[in-house]
């Protein structure tokens, strides 16, 4: 259901005024190569995502799951149809713009942490910083705060050999999440944790939705780790084949 904003003009008359999904998809098809050896990785999805919402997203291998979340971080592009960020056309960005996107709206999350080794935590979450170019005094309180967030302030000097992997998977949310940024794209966040971290990170997603309004989209093939989102979404054969609202446990 399209979600409204009410306010009020400089003559006090209440104006309706639709606001767009977060993220939107519109017929959207990905192939891969041409001729008898083209690949249709998606076969024009429709999606909506809604801010401030926790998705999860699955499907078996070769679904096209993968495909459809680097579309959502403009790491790659549709071969047709439109993707559409709050409202704005991917498709009539340059290339520049996209990457300026992904920097100042997008954090991504991966499986394998991809936290360089020979520097420290703190160091490891002000990255995005330099890349916005901000003062190195911001950037070392910034990444402190976001270390604070989730719980490895005390760590900020650590390097990620000298921590487990639940902690480094911390270290590479506090990253994501210290440009103050709109949605996170986590690929499979807890695949190189045992349960118990698992549901660490987890809950902590669930923080950061519900606690700070950050919009979520996390692919997963665990259901005990998609039962934390509010809605699940379904691929098969490059298509949504559902879409469902989920109780979630946060």
């Amino acid at each position: 259901m399209i979600e409204a904003a009410v306010y009020a003009d400089a003559g006090g008359t209440r104006i309706l005024e639709s606001v767009p999904p977060v993220i939107e998809l519109r017929g959207v098809t990905r192939t891969y190569g041409s001729g008898q050896a083209a690949v249709q990785a998606l076969r024009g999805v429709d999606l909506r995502i809604d801010g401030g919402d926790f998705v999860a997203v699955m499907g078996p291998s070769g679904s096209g799951k993968s495909t459809c979340m680097n579309i959502l971080g403009c790491l790659d592009t549709p071969t047709s149809g439109s993707y559409l960020f709050e409202g704005i056309e991917m498709e009539k960005l340059s290339r520049r713009q996209r990457a300026l996107l992904r920097r100042h709206y997008l954090g991504f999350v991966f499986q394998g942490y991809n936290l360089l080794n020979r520097t420290s935590a703190l160091e490891n979450v002000e990255l995005p910083l330099i890349y916005r170019g901000i003062a190195q005094r911001e950037r070392s309180a910034r990444a402190m705060r976001a270390l604070g967030i989730v719980g490895l302030e005390a760590w900020a000097g650590h390097t990620p050999g000298e921590l487990s992997g639940g902690q480094q998977q911390r270290v590479a949310i506090a990253r994501a999440i210290v440009s103050d940024l709109t949605v996170i794209l986590a690929d499979e966040p807890t695949g190189n944790l045992d349960t118990a971290r698992g549901r660490e990170i987890m809950d902590l997603l669930v923080t950061l939705n519900r606690e700070q309004g950050i919009t979520i989209v996390m692919v997963t093939h665990e259901h005990d780790m998609a039962a934390y989102a509010r809605h699940v979404i379904h691929f098969v054969d490059g298509l949504v084949d559902s879409d469902r609202g989920n109780a979630g446990r946060g």
